[in-house]
């Protein structure tokens, strides 16, 4: 197994590495919709979390040499289900080729570090 910190990349909330490797799989630690520069300090509402949530994986796969592509399962967390669902789900699919959509759960939650709104981590295949 490999254990991935990513230089540059968002600040753990707890002792955790940003991603897991092991035969071919990478595993990414949920993200929060903080950035690296402002750990802590969150945008309002669910539309901007959820980018800030999708950049901030987006720096740790680069730092994979991965990308969103490679993306086989996502599991998201929010606190807010059904005030933010729909709009968390239109923010989250301009991630994705609408043809590549990976595998996904999607549950509501009492809380989550930060007070975030949304939480997203994912499951990766190396090519």
């Amino acid at each position: 197994m490999k254990f991935h910190m990513i230089s540059g990349g968002p600040k753990p909330v707890a002792p955790f590495s940003h991603a897991v490797e092991t035969d071919g799989f990478v595993f990414v630690t949920g993200q929060m919709p903080d950035t690296p520069q402002i750990p802590g300090v969150l945008p309002e509402g669910i539309v901007a979390q959820t980018r800030a949530v999708m950049e901030n994986l987006k720096v740790v796969l680069a730092g994979l040499d991965l990308g969103f592509e490679h993306v086989v399962m996502t599991r998201i967390y929010l606190t807010r289900f059904k005030e933010d669902y729909t709009a968390m789900n239109e923010t989250y699919r301009a991630f994705f080729p609408p043809d590549r959509l990976p595998a996904r759960t999607c549950v509501g939650v009492t809380g989550l570090a930060y007070d975030a709104l949304i939480e997203i981590d994912l499951v990766c295949r190396r090519p």
